[in-house]
Protein backbone atom coordinates (compact mmCIF):
# COMPACT_ATOMS: atom_id res chain seq x y z
CA UNK A 1 0.00 0.00 0.00
CA UNK A 2 2.56 2.47 1.07
CA UNK A 3 4.30 1.93 -2.18
CA UNK A 4 1.71 2.51 -4.65
CA UNK A 5 1.36 6.05 -2.28
CA UNK A 6 5.11 6.31 -3.12
CA UNK A 7 4.02 5.61 -7.18
CA UNK A 8 0.90 7.94 -7.43
CA UNK A 9 3.01 10.90 -5.64
CA UNK A 10 5.93 10.30 -7.61
CA UNK A 11 3.39 10.21 -10.67
CA UNK A 12 2.00 13.24 -9.99
CA UNK A 13 4.58 15.41 -9.20
CA UNK A 14 6.81 13.91 -12.72
CA UNK A 15 3.60 15.30 -14.32
CA UNK A 16 3.25 18.68 -12.82
CA UNK A 17 6.95 18.97 -13.51
CA UNK A 18 6.63 17.92 -17.40
CA UNK A 19 3.29 20.48 -17.09
CA UNK A 20 5.20 23.50 -15.94
CA UNK A 21 7.94 22.90 -18.19
CA UNK A 22 5.67 22.49 -21.08
CA UNK A 23 4.32 25.70 -19.91
CA UNK A 24 7.72 27.75 -19.39
CA UNK A 25 8.62 26.32 -22.78
CA UNK A 26 5.19 28.20 -24.99
CA UNK A 27 5.94 31.21 -22.45
CA UNK A 28 9.14 31.72 -23.74
CA UNK A 29 8.13 31.25 -26.89
CA UNK A 30 4.79 33.84 -26.63
CA UNK A 31 7.67 35.90 -24.83
CA UNK A 32 9.61 36.04 -28.19
CA UNK A 33 7.11 36.66 -30.34
CA UNK A 34 5.74 39.90 -28.10
CA UNK A 35 9.10 41.02 -28.09
CA UNK A 36 9.64 40.63 -31.73
CA UNK A 37 6.19 42.50 -32.62
CA UNK A 38 7.08 45.41 -30.17
CA UNK A 39 10.76 45.63 -31.77
CA UNK A 40 8.97 45.62 -35.26
CA UNK A 41 6.87 48.60 -33.61
CA UNK A 42 9.57 50.13 -32.50
CA UNK A 43 11.30 50.29 -35.53
CA UNK A 44 8.44 51.25 -37.78
CA UNK A 45 8.40 54.68 -35.56
CA UNK A 46 11.85 55.15 -35.08
CA UNK A 47 12.20 55.00 -39.27
CA UNK A 48 8.46 55.72 -40.16
CA UNK A 49 8.80 52.51 -42.12
CA UNK A 50 5.91 51.30 -44.68
CA UNK A 51 3.66 48.67 -43.13
CA UNK A 52 5.19 46.01 -45.89
CA UNK A 53 8.17 46.86 -44.52
CA UNK A 54 7.51 46.64 -40.74
CA UNK A 55 5.82 43.21 -42.22
CA UNK A 56 9.27 41.60 -43.23
CA UNK A 57 10.70 43.09 -40.09
CA UNK A 58 8.05 41.61 -37.81
CA UNK A 59 8.55 38.49 -40.36
CA UNK A 60 12.53 38.19 -40.03
CA UNK A 61 12.50 38.90 -36.19
CA UNK A 62 9.71 35.86 -35.57
CA UNK A 63 11.90 33.48 -37.76
CA UNK A 64 15.55 34.58 -36.01
CA UNK A 65 14.63 34.85 -32.39
CA UNK A 66 13.25 31.70 -32.00
CA UNK A 67 16.07 30.02 -34.14
CA UNK A 68 18.03 31.71 -31.50
CA UNK A 69 16.49 30.37 -29.06
CA UNK A 70 16.77 26.85 -30.10
CA UNK A 71 20.31 27.09 -30.69
CA UNK A 72 20.71 28.98 -26.94
CA UNK A 73 18.67 25.26 -25.73
CA UNK A 74 20.51 22.52 -27.57
CA UNK A 75 24.01 24.49 -26.35
CA UNK A 76 22.18 24.33 -22.73
CA UNK A 77 21.47 20.71 -23.65
CA UNK A 78 25.08 19.97 -24.53
CA UNK A 79 26.41 21.52 -20.91
CA UNK A 80 27.95 24.43 -22.89
CA UNK A 81 28.89 27.21 -20.06
CA UNK A 82 31.52 29.01 -22.22
CA UNK A 83 29.67 31.89 -22.81
CA UNK A 84 31.65 32.95 -25.73
CA UNK A 85 30.02 30.41 -27.74
CA UNK A 86 26.77 31.71 -26.96
CA UNK A 87 27.72 35.04 -27.91
CA UNK A 88 28.81 33.58 -31.18
CA UNK A 89 25.40 31.97 -31.65
CA UNK A 90 23.56 35.82 -31.03
CA UNK A 91 26.50 37.40 -32.93
CA UNK A 92 25.64 35.22 -36.12
CA UNK A 93 21.68 35.70 -36.00
CA UNK A 94 21.72 39.58 -35.58
CA UNK A 95 24.59 39.54 -38.38
CA UNK A 96 21.76 37.52 -40.32
CA UNK A 97 18.68 39.92 -38.86
CA UNK A 98 20.76 43.27 -39.64
CA UNK A 99 21.87 41.52 -43.49
CA UNK A 100 17.62 41.44 -43.91
CA UNK A 101 17.25 44.76 -42.07
CA UNK A 102 19.51 46.52 -45.22
CA UNK A 103 17.49 44.71 -47.75
CA UNK A 104 14.34 46.09 -46.40
CA UNK A 105 15.16 49.38 -45.51
CA UNK A 106 15.77 52.28 -47.97
CA UNK A 107 18.91 53.67 -47.78
CA UNK A 108 18.12 56.79 -45.31
CA UNK A 109 16.22 54.38 -43.30
CA UNK A 110 19.90 52.07 -43.17
CA UNK A 111 21.52 55.37 -41.96
CA UNK A 112 18.89 56.07 -39.10
CA UNK A 113 19.14 52.67 -37.92
CA UNK A 114 22.71 52.67 -37.66
CA UNK A 115 22.92 56.27 -35.83
CA UNK A 116 20.61 54.17 -33.78
CA UNK A 117 21.19 51.41 -31.46
CA UNK A 118 20.87 49.09 -34.30
CA UNK A 119 24.44 50.62 -35.72
CA UNK A 120 26.22 50.59 -32.17
CA UNK A 121 25.23 46.49 -31.89
CA UNK A 122 26.59 45.98 -35.39
CA UNK A 123 29.96 47.85 -34.09
CA UNK A 124 30.39 45.79 -30.83
CA UNK A 125 29.63 42.50 -32.92
CA UNK A 126 32.48 43.20 -35.15
CA UNK A 127 34.86 44.13 -32.41
CA UNK A 128 34.35 41.06 -30.70
CA UNK A 129 34.56 39.13 -34.34
CA UNK A 130 38.13 40.72 -34.57
CA UNK A 131 38.86 39.83 -31.01
CA UNK A 132 38.20 36.35 -31.49
CA UNK A 133 40.17 36.38 -35.07
CA UNK A 134 43.47 37.46 -33.31
CA UNK A 135 43.47 34.92 -30.91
Amino acid sequence: MKCNIYITVLSVTLSVMFFCSEARAQQQEVDVYQRAEEEADRLAELLDLEDWQTFYVDSTLKHDLPAIMEEFTKLNESKVSNPTLYQTVQDKWFDQIDATYKKIFTEEQWAEYMKSSGGKAMKAREKRKAKAQKK
